[in-house]
């Protein structure tokens, strides 16, 4: 590291030539390369620009001060040979507009594919240097820079990978989609010698013409180990021909490797900053296996000695007791160097069982930007036909707006393929919409990515992929519940419960997945929540289904009259109070081979029917069934007797087939809702009357006496109405409810309370007036005998 001096800075910031003669270091390996004479005039160029007190570490610095102005320099040596142009080998025209319109729908991906690129350059070394030693000859560190140019709108990315020939230049870039890459994963698939993937990138040959999607004009200076030779190769955005040039300037002689430099658009300048380039590299290439470093301004603090006023001066000098101090201020001084910017190593590659539980946290919050801890955490990979590593996290909360059940798009699964980040925008390609709270990362090394890798290509390895990261998501899942602190799974349904609902309306497939961890609250459970496990255990021995009753709160649901004879035999029923929780129920249908039952439903058996009784209650009540029937029309589908009923006089019950009542209600509430299958489906309701009721029972002596007394009728239609409240449904015209009960209360208060006299002199009392006149009077005529 090394700090430039304020001249030098100035320099910098002046731009120009002057700007480029400053750079740091790489390895001092590279002076190797460089000859001595060379070496004395660039040593007096930097001198000259840095202060005289600095000392810095010369051959570190010149062999970089050498790659950076080679970098930045478009002047070339006087004796350069003539370049060579050569036509692209495909209809580039078209082509061209293709890759930089069409292909790619984020321009800010060219730096994840040339990083891509320099990284597969980096490996092909590595692995030719087993067999070849001798290509290792310059001992340059393997690694990747990048520096940015903002005043000119230029970036420059230099690895130090195997570089490429004269011939290679001409194959590889000359040819659009010919990969290098693919080649060379070919050569070592047919060769014996082949020791398996190794982790190569490119596959399809146009990640490097993406950086026409930001640039006007690309420049490769390459040299590769086994040439003698480096070549520049220079392409413009739509030309149909590009030029080849033998590199003879020493001053941008590199030992090994490649250098693009990417002259950028004027709308695109935006991308050479400095800060704009650290974040491209930490979202897309943090996790590439070689140090990338970027060229970042930095600052140290130093207390610097300054001038006193000379009022001031004059003053201390009179005072001849106080003591003089100099003094000082703080100043930032600024200098540039390069930064290592992938120091984070994929957690994901390492052994589970050498990770500790802080250090996934640790990951959890760094990558998605969270404060809280985990619920849970799962790191597994998978092998044989499709292999792929992975860390799933549940969430301690759901999101503030939580909105994320109606909107997959979440970016909570993080797409790797080969440690290069892909996308996190996905649409149920890897998880269903009900399981998108939770987060993680997916890397695979053979995931089908179409030629741009940002869009999941539909096939079968996807879906295999697909199953195995949801039934690790519910193993995860399943581990909340069973933990010892059950406050951990409380916490989770209150967050995320919904979504495991929805899960019972969207996937049938994982049912018996869902199914053990939705949690309800029940008749006998104190507003507790239970499992499915738990009400199955404690059901009664005779007990063949599990009933449940759809309510708009704990409260209604356990004063429904519903609820009556259940209670009595001490029959556990789910309260479902959640909107969603019927229609999630009634997909489940069964569980455990117990099939679901509502208990608001018609034709309910509890298992104790007794054919005897309910043939005499038929026999007893039947035409007063049908007189109520006749009574209330097309109000009702049926009327019967009722075996659920014990304190209540009736009830009303969906058919078997119908709305109840809670359905129906939320059905009312939907802006899109259909009025003709809300007519139908409540024409369906079912009048159920207790027979023991003393209501009942005085209805049933009125058809006997007098079918066609209007008390009677009248009776019938405010039973149904009070029924229908009860039942949990809205009547049609409260306001003629109340009219009918104001009329009743009126009939049964009057003369409760007082007797007749008292009822009739409080309503002459208006017109009494001469009493209180004759009470006045008295005590007048007692004063005139005075």
């Amino acid at each position: 590291m090394h700090r430039l001096s304020t001249r030098s800075s100035l320099l910098r910031y002046g731009g120009g030539a002057l700007r480029r003669h400053v750079i740091a270091p790489v390895s001092s390996s590279h002076l190797t390369t460089v000859g001595e004479n060379d070496t004395r005039a660039r040593r007096f160029s930097i001198l000259s620009t840095i202060e005289s007190t600095y000392r810095p570490n010369l051959k570190r610095d010149l062999f970089l001060g050498k790659r950076y102005e080679s970098t930045a320099a478009e002047s070339s040596a006087s004796t350069s040979p003539p370049a060579e142009r050569y036509e692209y080998q495909a209809e580039v025209s078209r082509l061209m507009d293709l890759i930089v319109n069409s292909l790619y729908s984020n321009k800010e991906v060219f730096l994840r594919e040339l990083i891509s690129n320099a990284s597969d350059a980096l490996d092909k070394l590595r692995f030719l240097s087993v067999t070849e030693p001798g290509l290792l000859k310059d001992a340059v560190d393997f690694d990747i820079r990048i520096q940015a140019d903002k005043d000119n709108g230029i970036i420059t990315i230099t690895d130090t990978g195997i570089g490429m020939t004269r011939q290679e230049l001409v194959d590889c870039l000359g040819t659009i989609a010919q990969s290098g890459t693919a080649k060379f994963l070919k050569a070592l698939k047919d060769s014996k010698d082949a020791g398996g993937d190794n982790n190569l990138i490119g596959q399809f040959g146009v990640g490097f013409y993406s950086a026409f999607l930001v640039s006007d004009r690309v420049v490769v200076s390459t040299k590769s180990p086994k040439s003698d030779k480096q070549y520049v190769w220079e392409g413009e955005a739509n030309a149909s021909s590009y030029t080849i040039t033998e590199e003879t300037d020493p001053e941008k002689l590199i030992p090994r490797g490649t250098r693009l430099t990417l002259h950028l658009k004027r709308d695109d300048k935006g991308f050479a900053h400095p800060e704009r380039i650290e974040k491209l590299v930490k979202n897309y290439s943090q996790f590439v296996s070689f140090p990338i470093y970027t060229w970042q301004e930095k600052g140290y603090t130093k207390e610097v000695e300054v001038d006193e006023d000379p009022a001031e001066a004059k003053k201390d000098d009179q005072d001849e007791k106080t003591e003089k101090k100099k003094k000082t201020k703080t100043v930032v001084e600024r200098y540039w160097d390069w930064e290592l910017i992938n120091e984070t190593q994929p957690i994901w590659l390492r052994n589970p069982k050498e990770v500790t539980k802080e250090e996934y946290n640790e990951f959890y919050k760094k990558t998605f930007n969270e404060y809280l801890e985990p619920l849970a955490s799962s790191h597994f990979t998978t092998e044989g036909e499709v292999e792929f590593r992975s860390i799933l996290y549940v969430p301690a909360f759901a999101p503030s707006g939580k909105d994320d059940i109606i909107n997959p798009k979440t970016k909570n699964i993080r797409l790797y393929v080969k440690r290069v980040f892909i996308s996190d925008d996905f649409d149920g390609e890897l998880f269903p919409r009900y399981l998108s709270f939770v987060k993680g990362v997916v890397d695979s090394n053979d995931l089908p990515l179409n030629v741009s890798r940002e869009i999941l290509q539909e096939s079968r390895i996807v879906r295999i992929m697909r199953k195995r990261l949801v039934r690790k998501a519910f193993d995860m899942i399943l581990g909340i519940s069973m933990s010892e602190n059950r406050e951990d799974y409380d916490k989770f349904w209150e967050n995320f419960g919904k979504h495991l609902k929805l899960g019972c309306i969207e996937d049938r497939e994982n049912h018996k997945r869902i199914a053990p961890l939705l949690r309800f609250v029940s008749s006998q459970s104190d507003e507790d929540l239970i499992s499915l496990d738990e009400y199955v255990e404690n059901m009664k021995p005779d007990q063949k289904d599990i009933y449940y009753i759809a309510a708009d709160s704990v409260t209604s649901a356990k004063n429904t009259p519903f609820l009556e004879r259940l209670a009595e035999k001490d029959i556990e029923v789910l309260f479902l109070v959640d909107p969603i929780d019927e229609v999630a129920v009634q997909n489940l249908k069964s569980y455990k081979e117990k099939n679901f039952v509502d208990i608001s439903k018609e034709d309910l058996d509890l298992g104790d029917k007794n054919e005897e009784r309910e043939k005499e209650m038929k026999q007893e009540f039947g035409q007063t069934c049908d007189w109520i029937k006749k009574r209330l029309g097309d109000k009702v589908a049926s009327v019967q007797i009722s075996n659920r009923l014990s304190s209540s006089p009736c009830v009303l019950a969906s058919g078997k087939f119908g709305w109840s009542a809670n359905m129906e209600r939320l059905m009312k509430a939907q802006s899109m809702g259909d009025a003709s299958s809300l007519e139908f489906m409540r024409s369906r309701r079912v009048f159920e009357i207790n027979p023991d009721h003393s209501i009942i029972r005085n209805l049933d002596a009125a058809f006997k006496t007098n079918p066609d007394d209007e008390d009677a009728l009248r009776a019938i239609d405010l039973l149904y109405d009070a029924a229908l409240v009860s039942s949990g449904f809205t009547p049609d015209n409260p306001a003629q409810l109340g009219g009918k009960i104001y009329e009743m209360m009126g009939m049964a208060l009057t003369g409760k309370w007082s007797t007749p006299g008292q009822f009739q002199s409080t309503e002459t009392q208006p017109h009494s007036p001469e009493t209180v006149e004759a009470e006045v009077v008295e005590p007048t005529e007692a004063g005139s005998q005075k």
